[in-house]
């Protein structure tokens, strides 16, 4: 069953054609994981898919409702869809957990004492059980991320989008990061990445797609797209991306 379908999608900025006519399914339980050059549309595509972009035209699909419609409630559909940033977006002035709180709290009016145990139970699942109090300004560019993921996670999403999660990461940040995200999609968990880490690709994705200059040029599973890429332009951005 598609848990998102996009069909036909357009989006432009006055003359700037940033996505010409993509088409998209993701499936229950599936890891979709868009590539491509910077600039290339692929996080305003991801943002299309909990509406922080709107698209021009076409349609977004997210549990049988286009998003894509004027009248759609956005904030009821969002709440469905958990959201990692590159630049993590968390409250600075808030502590760990009460960033992770905040929300539920806020929007699905759980009790303080529940949303704290959500909150340790969250921070344990990415090893950051330690950090319960700690001030966000505390933590590593990697923790905090981390964080994102548990913040995102404590609305109980069905899709999780990660826009390139670790691009703002010192490299050896990196992996304690992608490691929560492995560990997700081995738990099933929907997951749309917009991502630079071609290692995450193969290993993780059941589907890949190549964006460049707002079009899916090609997409398959990791083997297809990194040991048999057919199109031009996907072979020679590989041949730049990956170790020769």
């Amino acid at each position: 069953m598609s848990k998102i379908k996009v069909s036909n999608l357009y989006k432009q900025y006055g003359d700037n054609h940033v996505l010409k006519g993509v088409d998209l399914e993701v499936k229950d339980n599936e890891v979709v994981v868009i590539i491509g050059p910077s600039g290339s549309g692929k996080s305003t595509l991801l943002r299309t898919l909990n509406k922080l972009e709107e698209p021009t035209s076409g349609s977004v699909i997210v549990h049988g409702e286009d998003i894509a419609k004027k009248d759609v409630n956005i904030d009821k559909v969002r709440e469905q869809i958990g959201m990692v940033f590159q630049h993590f977006n968390l409250f600075n002035n808030l502590s760990v957990s009460d960033n992770i709180m905040l929300a539920p709290m806020e929007l699905k009016n759980v009790s303080k004492e529940d949303a704290s145990k959500l909150a340790r139970k969250l921070l344990k699942i990415v090893g950051l059980e330690n950090k319960f109090d700690a001030p966000i300004q505390s933590l590593s560019g990697g923790q905090k991320q981390r964080v994102a993921i548990a913040r995102a996670l404590a609305m109980h999403p069905d899709i999780m989008l990660f826009d390139e999660p670790t691009s703002a990461l010192d490299p050896e940040m990196v992996g304690d990061v992608l490691s929560v995200m492995k560990q997700l999609a081995k738990d099933g968990m929907t997951m749309v990445v917009v991502t630079h880490e071609m290692g995450f690709a193969k290993e993780v994705a059941d589907r890949v797609l190549f964006v460049d200059k707002g079009k899916v040029l090609e997409e398959g599973t990791p083997d297809e797209i990194f040991n048999h890429p057919k199109d031009l332009r996907l072979q020679e951005f590989l041949s730049k991306v990956l170790d020769a």
